[in-house]
């Protein structure tokens, strides 16, 4: 009866074994992610403005109400939006964003239990002796008195990555603006000195005639002749820096070396009033994007520093188990595992996660002085570029009357080589100094607005506490 009633015992179990087995793997692989190529490509740009876009929608709200149509040339808030839509930069700011959603996601997934199945074989058959089997089911527990920080740390890190995304675009607005309106300044510088050089070049077989026929010195000759080449100097340095601009123009843009690129319309001159600059420094913390930022990744490692402290308990690992011996003897019972707090007690990585807190903390307000200062010494800087531009631009006008009368009186004989060339140096000084100051105080100015950051940014449409470390 015994030996019958393992008999009747055995298949029974052996079929348990191999469904639960099936069944098993068949879990596996309906979870299991599908892998799909994703080719590489070439890195080449867009090759015209024409074929690119830039929803309104996409766009922060102080330019969604503009219409982008780069049929007629691109404006300087065209220029921005195409950068906001298709700068590679912001491209991987947007790709660091969905990694941050994914790890938010991970974050907040239970861990899987684990499953145990194992058979034994005897050594020979008959005397009673029938295969053994264990099957166990276990889960981590001390995963699940964590997830909770993890899950917190993590959609505070999505959350500062989605605000850095924010800082970012609005970074890029005004690089687009800055780039914009360099290289229409150093266009314009390079049509004054071409309109220079092409006046002094036309003197050029006077001065080879008058030395030839003796009625110039070569020291007069020489100050014609090295003006000229002077000329010719700064227009060749100014198109280096010209081609510096556009490429650089042509990289935000997410455009091709080789794509025209037709910019039109004045660039952008708008500067904060005395009253928005008190306002900004008192909302700085918040309304700034990158000072939320680093709100949200503070808050992120409040969570990990909880989440440290809380390891610090014994891991526990709790599982059920059904087995059966070579006797066909069925137990069924429990196991916990747990972790004896001996040595470690999580203290190392207790101490990194503080410590790092200490850093950020730091970080913060080192930003936020930062940044007070830099603010209050551009809009000192702007005051000055101001008179600076206004004194310039009556100097700049009184040469120009000077070299336009001299020109006439020069060619009558009225005024002498020397002091026509000193006139006409002095006029063209005057010009590039006003176009670079126009081009300091816009520089200046841009930045000035980008550090008061977007006062488009809604931070209801962000759910990140605001609530600032404490410096």
């Amino acid at each position: 009866m015994h030996d019958a009633g393992h008999q009747r015992h055995s298949p029974a179990t052996r079929s348990g074994l191999h469904l639960t087995c099936v069944v098993a793997v068949t879990l596996i692989a309906s979870a299991c992610a599908r892998y799909a190529p994703l080719p590489l490509g070439r890195g080449a740009g867009a090759a015209g403005v024409a074929q690119l876009v830039a929803p309104g929608a996409d766009m922060p709200p102080s330019l969604a109400t503009h219409r982008f149509d780069p049929a007629d040339g691109l404006d300087v808030t065209e220029t921005a939006m195409l950068a906001v839509a298709n700068s590679p930069a912001l491209k991987l700011k947007r790709d660091e964003l969905g990694v941050a959603r994914a790890q938010a996601f991970a974050a907040g997934l239970l861990p899987d239990p684990q499953l145990s199945v194992g058979e034994d074989f005897p050594q020979h058959s008959g005397g009673g002796l029938t295969t053994a089997f264990n099957l166990g089911l276990s889960e981590d527990i001390g995963a699940l008195l964590t997830r909770s920080s993890r899950q917190a740390a993590a959609r505070s890190q999505a959350g500062q990555v989605n605000l850095e995304l924010l800082w970012a675009e609005w970074q890029t607005v005004a690089q687009a603006r800055l780039l914009f309106d360099q290289v229409l300044n150093l266009r314009a510088q390079q049509a004054r000195l071409a309109s220079e050089q092409a006046a002094l070049e036309q003197v050029t077989p006077y001065i080879h005639a008058a030395l030839a026929a003796g009625n110039l010195t070569y020291d007069s000759a020489s100050a014609g002749l090295n003006a000229a080449a002077d000329v010719r100097k700064q227009r060749a340095d100014n198109a280096v820096a010209l081609h510096q601009a556009d490429s650089d123009l042509h990289v935000l843009l997410g455009l091709a070396p080789t794509a025209p690129l037709e910019l039109v319309g004045a660039p952008y001159r708008v500067a904060p009033t005395a009253a928005q600059l008190q306002q900004a420094l008192a909302d700085l913390p918040r309304r700034r994007p990158d000072l939320l930022a680093l709100q949200a990744g503070y808050q992120s490692q409040e969570a990990k520093l909880r989440g440290a402290v809380r390891a610090q308990f014994p891991a526990l690992n709790i599982g059920f188990n059904s087995a059966r011996d070579t006797s066909a003897v069925y137990t069924h019972g429990f196991s916990v595992g747990i972790t004896l707090p001996l040595f470690d007690r999580n203290r190392g990585n207790i101490a990194i996660e503080r410590a790092t807190r200490q850093q950020l903390k730091d970080d913060y307000a080192s930003r936020v002085l930062t940044t007070r200062s830099d603010m209050q010494r551009l809009a000192a800087d702007l005051a000055t570029l101001d008179r600076q531009r206004d004194a310039l631009t009556a100097h700049a006008r009184q040469l120009a009357d000077a070299r336009r009368a001299a020109e006439p009186a020069w060619r009558q004989g009225l005024l002498d080589w020397p002091t026509w060339l000193a006139i006409r140096s002095r006029s063209l000084a005057a010009d590039l100094d006003l176009l670079a100051v126009q081009q300091q105080q816009a520089t200046q100015s841009i930045a000035l607005e980008a550090l008061l950051g977007n006062t488009d940014v809604d931070i209801a449409t962000h759910p990140v506490s605001t609530q600032a470390p404490t410096p």
